[in-house]
């Protein structure tokens, strides 16, 4: 069968630089850290004592009061940039045939904050079971793709991804291949992620996964630097509504750019490490310019997965090269995370998010916080370090990878 053409004609974000889209760009042009001391507890015993938090958050400026006490940080997150990216596709409710529309997110953890405040105020009890009715619908990862459905009225594909952190970008695929297949018009998909918790940096830190930067936070996000220790966890949401070709011409839509293919693997290699030589990392580039029926020489700009980790990011470089070859030195590389920290099962959409607003304005958000080369890794490569970079971008390939192997690789073009 002949597969429909899908276009991006909506975008919304909630990031720890920027509240909205535009100011999310600004910070991402900017070169912005968004990591600072946590502010939502008391970290002082934990060896990690920042993180990459939304800042000048309020619900009660996006949702009803009542509404707001039945959902867990992340369902918020995921309506309220839900909601963002409708307003910007511009669609209207009363000319969508919500037959054809659907939502897929994806978080990695869910409603994580309500587990814990749940369980400890159980445990700190008397052992008499008093929960909120709206302790499981608030701990749910689906609830987000629920509760978008139910706002818009969106009756076709409905449920959510859960890959770790490689969630988002697994639900933007899934959509894809929904509107790709016939089998809807419209889609909103992302995700959303609120770990910024006593249970998240714990956890995390358990596993010696996060940097220990403590004396300077907003250097401690430092992808490809001989010296980087870890990620930074950080939280967010981010949504893209993604159209049928046709659907989207008809009304007359902006459009973004185009979604022109998927990829997925896996390491099975470790259930926290990637494969030292990036073999499942490879296989997924590969996947999605097979998928995209393009070859490693179209694509211009790649946003990395880019952790900040000791062998994630040479396991990321080493894939680069294998797929790309001598391309690969043509190329722009940026980590985004090294901005917005690690938004976990968000992460996918955001840097999507950021290579679809680097078609649209030509420029590469920069890879910040390099001040040492790593002999480990190949210098020759462009990294775009500390400076955004001008240049012409005609297709952008986004890599996610998540914890048990699960890789996720999207590739945007520039719509003709």
């Amino acid at each position: 069968m002949e597969l429909k053409r899908v276009v991006i004609t909506g975008l919304g974000a909630l990031t720890p630089i920027g509240n909205n889209v535009a100011d999310y760009w600004d910070g991402l042009r900017n070169g912005v850290s968004g990591a600072a001391p946590i502010t939502k507890f008391d970290a002082s015993k934990f060896r990690t004592k920042f993180a990459c938090e939304v800042k000048n958050f309020n619900p009660q400026d996006h949702l009803d009061r009542k509404d707001i006490r039945k959902m867990d940080l992340f369902a918020v997150y995921s309506l309220v940039t839900a909601a963002e990216a409708f307003e910007n596709s511009g669609l209207d409710v009363e000319k969508i045939n919500g037959d054809r529309a659907g939502v897929v997110w994806g978080s990695g953890i869910g409603g994580i904050k309500s587990f814990q405040d749940e369980t400890m105020t159980y445990a700190g009890g008397d052992g008499t079971p008093r929960f909120t009715p709206f302790f499981i619908p608030k701990l749910i990862p689906d609830i987000s793709a629920g509760y978008i459905s139910i706002k818009y009225g969106f009756r076709g594909p409905n449920f959510a991804t859960v890959s770790a952190c490689a969630s988002a970008t697994n639900a933007i695929v899934e959509a894809f291949n929904y509107i790709r297949l016939g089998k809807a018009d419209v889609m909103i998909t992302g995700g959303s992620e609120a770990c910024v918790i006593d249970t998240g940096i714990g956890g995390f830190n358990a596993m010696r996964a996060l940097s220990e930067r403590n004396d300077s936070p907003e250097t401690a996000s430092r992808p490809f630097d001989k010296d980087r220790d870890g990620f930074v966890l950080g939280e967010g949401a981010g949504a893209l509504v993604i159209e049928e070709l046709e659907h989207a011409l008809n009304r007359g839509a902006h459009i973004y750019a185009e979604l022109a293919g998927g990829g997925a693997s896996a390491d099975a290699h470790h259930i926290t490490a990637p494969h030292p030589e990036g073999l499942g990392a490879a296989m997924v580039m590969r996947n999605a310019l097979e998928d995209a029926d393009m070859k490693p020489e179209d694509i211009d700009y790649i946003n990395v997965h880019g952790t900040s980790t000791p062998l994630g990011d040479i396991s990321e470089t080493k894939a680069i090269l294998s797929v790309f070859g001598d391309h690969a030195y043509k190329l722009n590389i940026s980590a985004t995370k090294s901005m917005t920290g690690h938004l976990l099962g968000a992460a996918g959409v955001v840097e999507s998010i950021a290579s679809i607003l680097a078609i649209e304005h030509q420029l590469i958000p920069p890879t910040i916080n390099h001040f040492t080369d790593d002999d480990q890794l190949d210098n020759k490569l462009n990294f775009t370090f500390n400076k955004a970079q001008k240049r012409e971008v005609k297709a952008a390939l986004s890599n996610t990878f998540g914890f048990g192997g699960h890789n996720f690789s999207v590739i945007f073009k520039k719509f003709n």
